[in-house]
């Protein structure tokens, strides 16, 4: 079995809900023997997981903790001097019924892929696809994700996706196998599209596989309630913090492994 398949296991015990709710498990185990100690523990884990599924809680961690980067328009593609747009995917739906079984982007790539072909109108780009199937996704697609998305492109779009890369299982293999690719035709300066909290790390990846590269982020994680809705927890603003924290425990893997 490969390492990374745990990946997703490690870090759904490492983030939101799992890891508090554990540590009130842990607090509540405590409190058979050191009371004041254990309750204490639970209190603070349950106020944690309160606070991180309030969507207001993910806008200051999007503002605060990652590294900011601005949209993008197709005036700063031709400063950066951009020759190709790189798109990520970000999920797989492996069998939509409504499709008759077929399988449909995620709405987090569906998304992307929409943001990146009507960037290409407006700069005339060609545009690249990176995506096979994730390490949690293991043994659940059939096919890969960039093979979905040259078909919706397509279909929904009429747009033909110049490169797509369709092996790789994560950030860093989408940089490393896309890289090949690119460069024989060329291209060295790209603009990337991927979620504004993804970006940080995707910019690392690629800049490491050796190219120039101009951000294009998307889907920000911004205020979309009156603010008191923004204090009460749901299951979006748990999600929405979820995925900032898991990019940090992504860039400090990368800078660990990178020293």
């Amino acid at each position: 079995m490969e390492l990374g398949v745990l990946k997703p296991l490690l870090t759904a015990l490492a983030l939101p809900p799992a890891a508090p709710l554990l540590l009130a498990l842990g607090g509540a185990l405590l409190a058979w023997r050191r009371k004041r100690g254990g309750l204490a523990l639970v209190a603070l884990s349950l106020s944690a997981l309160w606070l991180l599924s309030c969507h207001g809680t993910a806008v200051w961690l999007a503002r605060h903790v990652l590294p900011q980067h601005v949209p993008t328009s197709a005036a700063r593609l031709q400063a950066g001097k951009a020759q190709a747009i790189v798109i990520l995917g970000g999920g797989l739906l492996p069998a939509a019924p409504e499709y008759g079984g077929a399988a449909q982007p995620s709405a987090s790539t569906a998304a992307r892929l929409r943001y990146a072909v009507w960037l290409a109108r407006q700069s005339g780009l060609p545009v690249a696809f990176s995506g096979g199937a994730g390490w949690a996704a293991e043994g659940m697609q059939a096919t890969p994700e960039a093979a979905v998305a040259a078909r919706v492109a397509l279909q929904d779009y009429g747009w033909k996706l110049r490169w797509s890369e369709g092996g790789s299982r994560d950030t860093a293999g989408n940089a490393r196998l896309l890289a090949p690719l690119l460069q024989r035709d060329g291209v060295q300066r790209i603009a990337l599209v991927t979620d504004a909290w993804h970006m940080p790390r995707a910019v690392a990846a690629f800049e490491r596989a050796g190219f120039a590269v101009t951000p294009a982020p998307m889907a920000f994680t911004l205020p979309i309630e009156r603010n008191a809705l923004q204090w009460l927890p749901s299951a979006q603003g748990l999600q929405a913090s979820r995925l900032i924290l898991r990019e940090c425990l992504g860039l400090l893997a990368g800078r660990l492994t990178a020293n």
